[in-house]
């Protein structure tokens, strides 16, 4: 190795230099050397302390040039690079060089992370989030054979005795984030069905769902039951109420066997259905039931309680229902959320 270890400084022009370092890796991988041993070369080739670090371990290799330990605390890195592997950023590379990166520093560290992510690959199982929605959809479909289901928890990481929590998530960010941060340090696997995003996790942190993602979760155990659950929780989520655990519906659960063609022809669903023309009409009778109260209604909607309680006597006369009444404000969320139901 130390005869293919060109050192930078000497390679000139930059094109022939560029072609040394990519040859060099090039032997690396064929050699199938681990991390340690990458992070070795690299640091011996560029002269400086070189470093690699997996997300979904923490682990972190730092080398120095002589191919000992890099010294603590590390120094700010002058060039990173990432990780890809399934189009997955799954950790970073870098030189911690001092002053100025060197002219063939950032080959270099394509070279490497390309490497690194080859060398994850082989001596995994690989530690990425995404996984391959086929094998993801037996794990969940409820006509397949326990058997089938088992093999396919065992190939996508996770143990037979651990039961699983499926997720159903409407998002913009990548499945692979919001997997990362509601189960950071356990087992996590996603893939996208169809519209809806799934995740399968050992646990699942429910205060740490980023902002504009609607999540459904699912009880742990079969993740077939799990499945069902979280795709029947993610109906009842609202942008006021974007996470929602099955779990905590309770009742309500109820709502989402009855069949679409009987609820249309409820006259208090009925009734919501003409409220929704007027979105500020639709918004303060979700805060009234929602709270329960008149003055936290108007605190939510940051109004006046004079100006919520008006709103409320047109909203209750367009409904034909007495919302002051207990059982009309639960007649009110019923249909208000049933009529959600309908709509998505």
């Amino acid at each position: 190795m130390e005869a293919l270890a060109v050192r930078l400084s000497k390679l000139d022009p930059y094109s022939e230099g560029a072609i040394r370092v990519v040859a060099f890796y090039d032997t690396l991988m064929r050699r199938r050397v681990d991390l340690p041993a990458l992070a070795r070369a690299s640091a011996g080739l560029a002269e400086c302390v070189a470093g690699i670090r997996l997300h979904g371990t923490g682990r972190a290799v730092r080398v120095s040039p002589d191919g000992g330990e890099a010294p603590v605390p590390p120094s700010p890195a002058s060039t990173t690079a990432p990780i890809t592997l399934d189009e997955e950023e799954i950790g970073t590379v870098w030189l911690e060089r001092p002053g100025t990166p060197g002219p063939l520093d950032e080959v270099l560290l394509d070279r490497l992370a390309l490497a690194a992510a080859a060398t994850v690959e082989r001596y995994g199982p690989a530690r990425t989030t995404m996984a391959d929605p086929a094998l993801l959809e037996l794990a969940i479909s409820p006509n397949g054979d326990e058997a089938a289901r088992a093999r396919a928890l065992r190939l996508l990481g996770f143990a037979a005795d651990r039961p699983v929590h499926a997720v159903a998530v409407r998002s913009r960010l990548p499945l692979d984030q919001v997997g990362a941060l509601i189960c950071p340090a356990r087992p996590v696997k996603a893939a996208l069905l169809a519209d809806v995003g799934v995740i399968l996790a050992t646990t699942v942190g429910r205060a740490r769902f980023p902002a504009g993602v609607r999540a459904g979760i699912g009880t742990a155990g079969s993740p077939d039951r799990s499945w069902q659950q979280a795709r029947t929780a993610l109906r009842f989520t609202t942008s006021r109420r974007p996470v929602v655990h099955h779990e905590d519906l309770g009742a309500l659960a109820l709502l989402a066997q009855v069949p679409r063609e009987i609820a249309r022809e409820n006259g208090d669903v009925a009734a919501i259905a003409r409220l929704a023309g007027n979105p500020d009409d639709l918004e303060t009778l979700d805060a009234y039931c929602a709270t329960g109260s008149l003055r936290r209604a108007a605190d939510l909607l940051h109004l006046h309680h004079s100006s919520v309680a008006r709103r409320l006597e047109q909203i209750a006369s367009t409904l034909g229902i007495e919302l002051t009444e207990p059982a009309g404000l639960i007649r009110a969320a019923l249909a208000l959320t049933t009529w959600r139901l309908l709509n998505g």
